[in-house]
């Protein structure tokens, strides 16, 4: 009797188990990219507006999202230990899938506790979760090592649907009904996606479901033996971990803690000239170095070459990740409040075309790979087939409803009064004129102006007065206000003790073909230039130009050095209430996302390679460190964007991002021949053999 396989259901090859899984991850992808794409965007909106967010500085906002991002780096190495040894993978899964579900739901409340509660059991459960559905993965595949690379590449793809969809569908949401129903979307399809995987245990077999034991292999080759000799963790090196991990998730707690609650848990170390914060994180760092200089010196000369490698690209991966995650802070503001959104005419026309066959055409063909699934699974799993039915088609309703929506909307061009005012650098700003302001400035001119709107549900007359309120925290996009809204800003100021916004305008003409993109619309272009780019970077990996490691990390940074080179010269000389064209910003992406198929999928990839087995899991650790700062220091950063814009320009501010990678990958470039002969030996992969995207992994 032939034994049974999870081999023995197979979809496009692969075992059924693999498509569930793909599954499983697109939908925790959707809540998580989904969320992410909103955090910033609504803890810097307006108090009173059309779309009313927290009113947080983006110092601030960065700051705690910084640290979120952090802890989601670092807490899947505590997952991935406890999996291991308690849990096993499937349970992980579950646990954290639950968890982040409940994080999602807390969001949605929109109050001050529920949020930093939500945020902290997204960073709990996804410790639990991510680490393991890539094991899950390659458990899977552990008899059949030349059928992985096509599973991860078919994981992957699960990966950007769930980013691109999640960060589509949520943002539409938010930015159009409100925030807590983005938030609440990304909740809905986490736990779906929970009902779905444990629905499915029977295409896994045994897999996940007791912790993996590791297996001792002995070897007779010598040099294999001297090469991965024992190197034992000292009381001084268990010492220098702890110190260090405690200044650093103290640092991560603190930052945001000491900006927005001015509690400062390091000011006792405050000298005259730097903040507490900073001299203890300049003593981890001393400490985490010395812990890694250290250990590696204590192997053999090989050995210690090929970690060195490890920690060089460890320390350039930090100038990427600070420079390419102003996608999900500085980004998302500059869309929202200086990129010209609303489309006319032709371009209208060609973007809702556009948008269309964006939205539809990759659902049709995961929707056919769903179809596959169910042809093959539905007598073993029914009950996760149902759920994913259910997911779908509230995926198709939603999106439908999207389309329709931007389709139908109608736009109007209407008049409104602003006070005109001129700073003493000479730049122009106007302020409208609200129901309440009318006569604060007397000393200022009344001039008229003109924007256009866009209508969804309503049908205004020409000469109709109607009310307005800001779209973004400039003052240069407004929406329409119904009566219930506008009976809502009128409460909100009260409460408040302050202006209400509304602002008393009449519509001039109907104008045809208009539309306004979302500001979340812009994030999901990184996933699709990634379905669009990544077989051509494939077959480059593939050729006999594929370059080395370390030129492959110079190349990416300097083309996100480009990306945001075009954003400086786009921004050049922009002032307050002018907006330049999308088309820089798209650029700007299709660059961003070419630099992360370049370095991105590299560094992983080369720790497993170049790390002996004892020290992979410290020296994964060391990785996901680089990562989690690199994160960190791009939102520190991003959330100066409105600083440096005041005090110099906005050019300036992007400026830097284009200078700091461009000058880590002309260094990387130059060492080149010192890491090859580091590496001894190792060679280049071609991108069929790279591990995930860093940032999708996590």
């Amino acid at each position: 009797m032939t034994k049974k396989t999870i081999f023995d259901t197979q979809v496009l090859g692969h075992p059924a188990g693999l498509f569930v899984l793909f599954f499983t991850e697109m939908w925790e992808r959707f809540s998580f990219y989904g969320m992410r794409v909103l955090l910033i965007n609504f803890l810097t909106m307006t108090l009173i507006g059309y779309n009313p967010g927290w009113a947080w500085s983006t110092e601030n906002a960065g700051a705690l999202f910084g640290t979120y991002v952090m802890l989601l780096y670092l807490t899947p190495i505590l997952g991935g230990i406890i999996a291991d040894k308690i849990t096993g993978y499937r349970w992980a899964v579950i646990i954290g899938a639950v968890i982040i579900t409940l994080g999602h739901v807390s969001m949605a409340f929109e109050t001050e506790v529920s949020l930093y509660l939500g945020l902290a059991l997204l960073v709990i459960g996804t410790g639990f979760f991510k680490p393991n559905m890539v094991s899950f993965v390659s458990e899977m595949y552990k008899d059949l090592p030349e059928k992985k690379d096509a599973a991860y590449t078919i994981f992957y793809m699960g990966v950007n649907s769930g980013a691109f969809f999640g960060m589509m569908l949520c943002g539409y949401l938010a930015e159009r009904i409100g925030w807590s129903w983005g938030f609440g979307l990304a909740g809905v399809f986490m736990l779906l996606g929970t009902i779905q995987f444990w629905f499915a245990k029977p295409l896994f077999g045994s897999i996940g479901c007791e912790p993996r034991k590791q297996e001792k292999k002995e070897t007779t080759n010598d040099a294999k033996q001297e090469e991965e000799k024992l190197n034992p963790f000292t009381t001084l090196d268990k010492i220098l971990v702890a110190l260090s991990a405690i200044i650093g998730i103290g640092y991560a707690l603190n930052d945001p803690l000491s900006k927005i609650w001015n509690i400062d848990l390091f000011g006792w170390a405050a000298t005259s000239g730097l903040k507490g914060q900073y001299v203890m994180v300049i003593v981890g760092l001393i400490a985490f170095f010395y812990l890694i200089g250290s250990r590696i010196m204590r192997y053999t000369t090989i050995v210690r070459d090929r970690m060195l490698t490890v920690v060089i690209f460890a320390f350039f991966v930090v100038f990427f990740w600070l420079s390419f995650e102003q996608g999900a802070s500085s980004l998302v503001i500059f869309a929202r409040d200086n990129i010209e959104r609303e489309l006319h005419g032709n371009w209208a026309v060609l973007y809702n075309i556009f948008n269309a066959l964006l939205t539809v055409i990759p659902l049709l063909l995961i929707t056919y790979v769903l179809f596959l699934l169910i042809k093959k699974t539905y007598k073993k799993i029914f009950p996760a087939v149902v759920v994913l039915l259910v997911c779908f088609s509230l995926v198709w309703g939603i999106a439908s409803w999207m389309l329709q929506r931007d389709f139908k909307t109608t736009a109007y061009s209407v008049s409104y009064q602003a006070y005109e005012q001129t700073d003493t650098q000479g730049r122009t700003t106007y302020i409208p004129i609200t129901e309440e302001n009318r006569v604060a400035r007397p000393d200022l001119k009344i001039v008229e102006r003109t924007t256009i709107i866009g209508v969804a549900d309503y049908h205004l007359k020409v000469g109709q007065e109607i009310k307005l309120l800001s779209k973004n925290n400039k003052n240069t996009s407004f929406g329409y206000v119904d009566a219930e809204k506008e009976q809502w800003a009128k409460q909100r100021g009260a409460e408040l003790n302050t202006d209400n916004g509304l602002i008393v305008a009449q519509v001039k003409e109907e104008r045809d073909n208009w539309v306004e993109t979302t500001v979340s619309w812009f994030s999901i272009l990184n996933s699709f230039f990634i379905i669009a780019l990544a077989s051509l970077f494939s077959r480059w990996w593939d050729s006999k130009y594929n370059p080395p490691a370390a030129m492959k990390y110079g190349i990416g940074l300097l083309m996100l050095s480009v990306g945001f080179g075009l954003l400086a010269l786009g921004s050049h000389g922009v002032t307050h209430g002018v907006k330049v064209s999308m088309l820089w910003l798209v650029f700007a992406y299709m660059f961003n996302t070419m630099g992360e198929l370049c370095l991105s999928p590299v560094g992983l990839s080369y720790v497993s390679k170049l790390v002996p087995a004892r020290m992979i899991a410290f020296m994964f650790g060391v990785w996901y460190l680089a990562v989690a700062i690199g994160h960190k220091l791009a939102a520190v950063l991003g959330g100066q964007i409105e600083n440096i814009t005041r005090e110099y320009s906005l050019s300036t501010f992007f400026l830097i991002f284009t200078i700091v990678p461009a000058v880590a990958g002309v260094l990387i470039i130059l060492i080149n021949p010192f890491v090859k002969k580091l590496m001894h030996g190792v060679r280049s992969v071609s991108y069929t053999h790279l591990t995930l995207p860093t940032k999708r992994i996590v």
